[in-house]
């Protein structure tokens, strides 16, 4: 991009309030592929402190056909109309503006606005879609009542749906017919939501605790209704949740979800009308994995609970994005912590921190929870601000305890109902609520960057008393203005002392005159030392029980208590994390004896690690869920990450060789469990369980390519009784050679060749294979009839996979995943931005690799930073990747 062309940034010191409000917005859709007419009748008034200044309106893509202000057509030359929007120099203080535009669904392929998807109508307008479609002052903070008016023809369109409450739908004479939606409640424009088209629709209805009945709707193409019960049943139990948990109750008549194929994200809480990506809707046993059932019912409940944090109270601008997403992030989590195992889920929500956030804390792109800058907003729906931000509101809840956390969300509401709000009101709501203190908190919205976090102790014989020391850091992110270092954060520290015996013991801190069965420490300077009294025994430290702050913790723990703590540790979080870290340990030492470009040898593995894993397999019967995540190892970027410098070979080779020897050990006690727990097809927590623990056996067994291995794992992939299995063995038959791997998914593509959701993990299974020729293979299936790359989902699956989750041959020395890649992101940026925007995360941890990779990844982000024309959503991702006040070198694990 030019240097006199690079798009200019927005700052969040530079907030000012909107200078002119809309309180009401009445809309009049005659929806045509190619020429879809919208008029719109804007009751706008003067803010204060806005004297003389003329009105502002966003818009862009849009064709004006005429404007009016109280009735009176405006001149050409009293407005005028640029790239961006429309100026108008001279308005009233109160007046109606009405303008007619004209706009051109089918020839959107940037999803965003009105477009097509599935021969009908859908609109995404967060966060700046709204423009698209009309002039408006496009912000959060200007909140209106919307009125809407759809017209369309009958036979295509017999659907059509917008926020709020409809009238009777009325039949035109031309085969046309229109409605009127009405929403009571004021929203911000990107709220905003139409869909029109064919969908079959399933219904239900859930009553309130307040005895009104709410007709549930949800539409999915024809033919997919029986796909949508459980997206449907989730809903209910959603709704019955919140109202449950934090009493509140959905307050329209009807609550609409609609299902559509093409998206760039994973869904959108507009007002009462839910806009899915299909893949997270739809689901059956013989389509959809466990996981996927897991997804659909957390992605619903997230967006229903949008309705209160997010809808009802919004944002006052985008850097407070994370007061919606990370707080209905939290939410979300701990609805399906109720649903299921509260530790299967908290080891869940710790692995997508840990895989996505983690990294971009300690690389280019790190920025804090509350953001101080942007290019383009959607950049800024990251790891950061939906999971780190989760992690706050977590801290918080758990610092004032559930009571004192309710009483300040009955408190924001009231509030701040029909608001658009900051962070700082939300934490000023809680604090005063709970008469808790909570200013230190705030550094949390403000700091990027992971806490690092290191404990020390001694222990006292003859006194009964164990010290331990804590020492936190959070490395500063150079040349962030104002931001020279970082200042300790306040770390709630959940913990306590596993005597001996394995129990826990009496903690009484020096000073105080009883003992507790578990303490909260709060930890909120540099270093902090705490002293522990009348023990009978030296004690192991059992540190961040639940993962009670998001830190990166060394606890100073020799093997031998880490494997104690795996078999003995009372927190469940814990004791996985015990051995997470030990595996990780063990890792970590094969890679460093099987460096750079080299091959693994025999594994040297403590005979401890494989006795826990042993273990685990002979107490699955408690809790199959938690034997599967014991047993799962972490994945290669994670073991890359955890590296002083990210090497994607030696990750690989350390992973493989303890897979090995992992299955050579244990290799009775595996084939027993993946016979006993696999072929499972029931939709209970028991069978899921068990059916993770067969996935997680039948992995480690696979570990060599061999005949008998190919041959179990085909056996076990034409076995399958569902999904989970199939796509398991899949995969693993995708990494191995023989006839095996071409027999199975030469018979999956027949079997599922017109699903498309099905159809993406057959794209996935191939573009994470280890095999040397994985690059040539992705290459050839970009031109693969079934591939389109207009859709997100099918992008994502392929190269989005390949880039992101293959590194052994995304890295490949010759640099040719590189090349590959900035030839797809240029291919896709003119078509759809933030997906090309998306695929390359990969490339921005440059700086994390072998220098001689390094080079060639910021040569890429070069080559895209320069190239003419390029979106600002992949200008900002790869300029900021290039700055040099990034973390240089990284934060290493």
């Amino acid at each position: 991009m030019p240097q006199d062309s690079q798009p200019s940034a927005t700052h969040l010191a530079d907030y000012t309030p909107p200078p002119f409000v809309v309180d009401e917005v009445a809309m009049d859709m005659d929806l045509d592929p190619d020429d879809t007419r919208v008029k719109a009748r804007l009751a706008v008034r003067r803010g204060a402190g806005a004297a003389g200044l003329p009105l502002r309106l966003d818009g862009e893509n849009m064709e004006l056909l005429s404007i009016a202000i109280d009735g009176a057509r405006l001149a050409p030359d009293a407005y005028r109309t640029d790239a961006r929007g429309l100026t108008i120099d001279h308005v009233p203080d109160r007046f109606i503006l009405e303008t007619v535009s004209r706009i051109r669904p089918r020839a959107n392929t940037r999803l965003e606005g009105l477009y097509m998807s599935g021969g009908g109508y859908v609109t995404q307008c967060e966060a700046e879609g709204f423009r698209h479609i009309t002039w408006f002052p496009d912000r959060p903070d200007v909140l209106a009542r919307f009125q809407v008016t759809l017209r369309a023809p009958r036979e295509a369109c017999p659907v059509l749906l917008a926020n709020g409450n409809p009238s009777p739908p009325r039949d035109l004479p031309d085969g046309r017919h229109e409605i009127v939606w009405t929403d009571p409640f004021p929203k911000p424009a990107y709220l905003f939501a139409i869909v029109a088209g064919r969908f079959d629709l399933l219904q239900d209805t859930f009553r309130t605790h307040s005895g009104r009945d709410v007709s549930l709707r949800i539409y999915v193409a024809p033919g997919k209704a029986e796909r949508a019960g459980h997206a449907m049943e989730s809903l209910k139990r959603a709704m019955a949740w919140d109202e449950s948990v934090y009493g509140l109750e959905y307050d329209l008549d009807i609550f609409m979800i609609v299902a559509v194929p093409d998206f760039n994200m994973g869904a959108m809480e507009n007002k009462g009308l839910n806009i899915f990506n299909d893949k997270l809707i739809l689901a059956s046993p013989q389509t959809a994995t466990d996981a996927d059932y897991h997804r659909i019912e957390g992605v619903v409940a997230h967006e229903y609970f949008h309705n209160w944090t997010g809808n009802r109270v919004t944002l006052r601008d985008w850097f407070q994005l994370s007061l919606k997403e990370g707080l209905t992030v939290f939410r979300d989590q701990s609805y399906s912590a109720d649903q299921g195992s509260a530790t299967v889920q908290r080891i869940d929500d710790v692995r997508r921190l840990r895989a996505l956030q983690f990294p971009e804390d300690a690389g280019p792109l790190a920025h804090p929870v509350r953001p101080e800058t942007y290019i383009e907003i959607s950049n800024f729906y990251t790891p950061t601000v939906y999971e780190k931000g989760a992690e706050v509101i977590r801290m918080i809840h758990r610092l004032l305890g559930p009571d004192q956390f309710r009483a300040g969300m009955d408190l924001y509401f009231r509030r701040h109902d029909g608001q658009a709000v900051t962070t700082e009101d939300f934490v000023a709501a809680m604090a005063d609520a709970s008469g808790v203190d909570l200013s230190a908190m705030r550094r949390w919205y403000g700091q990027a960057g992971t806490p690092r976090v290191t404990a020390s102790g001694d222990w006292d014989a003859r006194a009964g008393r164990y010290t331990l020391t804590i020492r936190q850091e959070t490395l500063p992110v150079l040349g962030r203005p104002g931001q020279p270092a970082n200042a300790p954060l306040p770390l709630p520290c959940a913990m306590g002392l596993v005597g001996p015996d394995g129990n826990d013991l009496p903690v009484q801190l020096d000073g105080e005159n009883a003992a507790r069965t578990d303490c909260l420490l709060t930890l909120d300077q540099a270093s902090q030392t705490f002293t522990f009294v009348n023990l009978p025994a030296r004690p192991v430290p059992s540190l961040f029980r639940g993962f009670s702050a998001p830190v990166q913790l060394d606890a100073g723990l020799s093997d031998d208590e880490l494997a104690f703590l795996m078999a003995h540790d009372s927190d469940g979080f814990n004791r996985w994390e015990a051995g997470r870290t030990y595996m990780m340990r063990v890792l970590l030492a094969l890679a460093s004896a099987h460096g750079e470009e080299s091959s693994a040898g025999p594994a040297d593995v403590p005979p401890a690690l494989i006795d826990a894993c042993r273990r685990a397999l002979a107490d699955s019967g408690a809790d199959t869920a938690f034997a599967a995540e014991v047993l799962t190892m972490p994945g290669e970027v994670e073991i890359g990450e955890a590296m002083d410098r990210v090497d994607p070979v030696a990750a690989w080779h350390a992973r493989q060789a303890l897979r090995q020897r992992l299955a050579a050990d244990l290799a009775p006690e595996l084939a027993a469990a993946w016979a006993d727990h696999g072929g499972l097809a029931g939709r209970d927590p028991a069978s899921v369980g068990r059916r993770a623990l067969a996935v997680a056996c039948l992995d480690l067994l696979s570990a060599d390519d061999s005949p008998a291995i190919r041959q179990r794992l085909l056996h076990a992939f034409e076995a399958a009784p569902t999904m989970t299995e199939s796509v398991a063995a899949l995969t693993l038959l995708a990494a191995q050679s023989g006839e095996e791997r071409r027999t199975a998914l030469e018979s999956f593509y027949r079997r599922w060749r017109d699903d498309p959701l099905v159809l993406d993990k057959w794209f996935t299974a191939q573009a994470v294979s280890p095999r040397p020729s994985a690059l040539d293979e992705v290459r050839s299936l970009t031109e693969d009839a079934a591939f389109d790359r207009r859709n997100p989902n099918r992008v994502r699956a392929l190269i989005g996979a390949f880039a992101a989750r293959n590194p052994l041959r995304f890295h490949a020395g010759d640099g040719d995943g590189y090349a590959f890649l900035l030839a797809e992101i240029l291919r896709l940026d003119p078509q759809n931005p933030q997906v090309a925007a998306r695929l390359a995360e990969p490339l921005t941890r440059w700086r994390r690799h072998h220098p001689t990779r390094g080079r060639m990844m910021a040569a890429a982000l070069e080559r895209l930073r320069d190239s003419p024309g390029i979106s600002a959503d992949v200008f900002e991702v790869a300029s900021r990747a290039l700055q040099d006040d990034g973390l240089a070198g990284g934060q290493p694990h």
